[in-house]
């Protein structure tokens, strides 16, 4: 099996015999979701049926799967493991008319699709699908065929992608590799799918293509720009390299496309840093040891990508921590009163805000992950040392007050961190500070954690009731009652009674949250 063409509108790709019609078989099924439709065009003998039989034998993984031509019945259906997949021959088709007494919409719904002579109904088909178009090879005395794919519709972008993605793994050595979607988390643009080769050993593919621009919010930038938010994934390149360069176990890289936004990476497997009892008290305070190695370190600014790139990581200035806090007035404030602040109520709010955050601005900055807890932590008991704390999702990392990251583990979004093991475990970072700096200051990295433990979890408020109301992902609101109480608790400090005062006036209803005193 050849590429030959590696043009933007299609694919075309010479098979020399069967096996490849068997490869590119297997390349398609990996690729193909419920609901997907494929089109099939080519004269007669042209291979159509042949690509098809091994496209569904792989589907249903049964290798022995009888898959007769449906030139008679015109529409067969079978059953895999991921759905049912219709096989379907239009030759006999007078138009898509016929298809209604066929059953066609409600057998192909959730169906992947395969249809043969698709021009003879193509009038009942929906515009976006995987057309592949089978000819004879020239020269190869009726064995090769020639295979020329196009998408329409969201396929286009999707073909594009798998085209690069067979270029990647041939060239960094996983051709031979399945791939297994993952569950996907908050993201709305990046996913994983885990790569088995045959003998076991498994990588992981992460697809994130370039963000999308989004509208402009604030003089005509998107949030995504004002929050630092990482654009390519060259940012991740960059700080999986850095983090590396500090003995840290982010994941090793296997093969790149930068363009495309794929990358093959080191599989750190699933044991996480927690129980079904919570933290892990142990695998905690391993976690909270690695920031304070970090923090003590005196870190680049600017990071090799490759072949003469560079990514500077970008500061956690004013405009980006206040344009994250806000979004508890904009999608936190609506959910819970169900109506808008006002706008005096919204500018006070900014206001303080802005005030509040002075002394984060001012003071020492390093290298904020923005994501560090509990789901992108994972324990390497093989490892020794820090080491074992794998850590993962650092794209978005810009330079920030170390507090940062330490209130993001330690008041973990996700898992309840009581607050005696919190104290516990800022007293172990704030004595791995000392060890290396006798000069660490213990009091203002208080009143810094407090700040940006209360502006952490005003921003995740207002990111989860946005993904409850504006993605569809209820799920998330469960634990808006943890974060509150997280935010309470921050905002008993002394040197936030200001901010404190804007909540009580504001957000009465958290105020029978504050149960716990903020750790010394």
């Amino acid at each position: 099996m050849h590429a030959q063409d590696s043009s933007l509108s299609g694919w075309t790709i010479l098979l020399d015999d069967h096996a490849a019609t068997e490869r590119l078989a297997r390349i398609l099924a990996d690729e193909l979701r419920a609901g997907d439709l494929v089109t099939l065009s080519g004269g007669l003998g042209a291979g159509k049926t042949t690509l098809a039989r091994a496209l569904i034998r792989l589907l249903a993984e049964d290798p022995d799967l009888e898959v007769p031509s449906p030139t008679f019945t015109l529409m067969q259906t079978y059953e895999g493991p991921a759905g049912a997949v219709v096989h379907a021959d239009f030759y006999r088709i007078g138009g898509g008319q016929e298809l209604v007494e066929l059953g066609w919409d409600d057998a192909t719904e959730n169906a992947i699709t395969l249809v043969e002579w698709p021009e003879r109904a193509d009038d009942a088909l929906k515009a976006e699908r995987l057309h592949i178009d089978l000819d004879f090879a020239p020269g190869t005395g009726g064995r090769g065929r020639i295979a020329s794919l196009g998408g329409s519709g969201s396929f286009a972008l999707r073909l594009r992608r798998l085209r690069a993605f067979q270029g990647l793994v041939e060239k960094s050595g996983w051709a031979d590799a399945t791939r297994a979607p993952m569950p996907s988390d908050a993201s709305v643009i990046r996913s994983y799918e885990r790569l088995v080769r045959p003998r076991g050993d498994t990588a992981l593919l992460m697809i994130s293509p370039p963000r999308p621009v989004g509208p402009p919010v604030r003089r005509g930038r998107p949030y995504t720009t004002i929050a630092k938010l990482a654009e390519t994934v060259h940012a991740f390149v960059a700080m999986d390299k850095g983090l590396r360069a500090q003995g840290l176990s982010a994941p090793r890289i296997y093969g790149e496309d930068l363009d495309a936004g794929l990358l093959i990476v080191e599989d750190l497997g699933s044991e996480p840093v927690v129980d079904a009892g919570g933290p892990i008290p142990e695998r905690y305070a391993e976690a909270t040891r690695v920031l304070a190695k970090l923090h003590a370190t005196a870190l680049p600014q600017v990071l090799p990508v490759g072949d003469g790139t560079d990514h500077t990581i970008p500061p956690y200035d004013l405009e980006a921590l206040l344009i994250e806090v806000e979004l508890l007035t904009d999608w936190y404030v609506p959910h819970i009163i169900g109506t808008q602040l006002s706008g005096s109520a919204r500018a006070e709010f900014v206001n303080i805000w802005t005030e509040t955050l002075q002394e984060i601005i001012a003071g020492p900055t390093t290298w904020t992950l923005r994501d560090y807890h509990s789901p992108n932590l994972i324990w390497l008991p093989e490892r020794e040392g820090l080491a074992r704390v794998g850590i993962i999702d650092f794209q978005d990392a810009v330079l920030g007050s170390p507090a940062y990251d330490v209130a993001s583990l330690l008041q973990d979004a996700r898992e309840t961190v009581p607050p005696d093991l919190e104290l516990k475990l800022i007293g172990v970072y704030a004595r791995e500070r000392r060890a290396a700096d006798p000069q660490f200051d213990v009091a203002a990295f208080a009143r810094a954690y407090a700040i940006m433990g209360t502006q952490r979890a005003t921003k995740i408020l207002g990111i989860f009731a946005r993904l409850d109301r504006r993605d569809g992902k209820p799920h998330y609101l469960r634990h808006l009652p943890r974060i509150e109480a997280y935010l309470m608790r921050n905002l008993a400090h002394p040197s936030l009674a200001k901010l404190k005062g804007w909540y009580e006036n504001y957000l009465p209803r958290l105020i029978p949250h504050i149960d716990d005193s903020p750790p010394a």
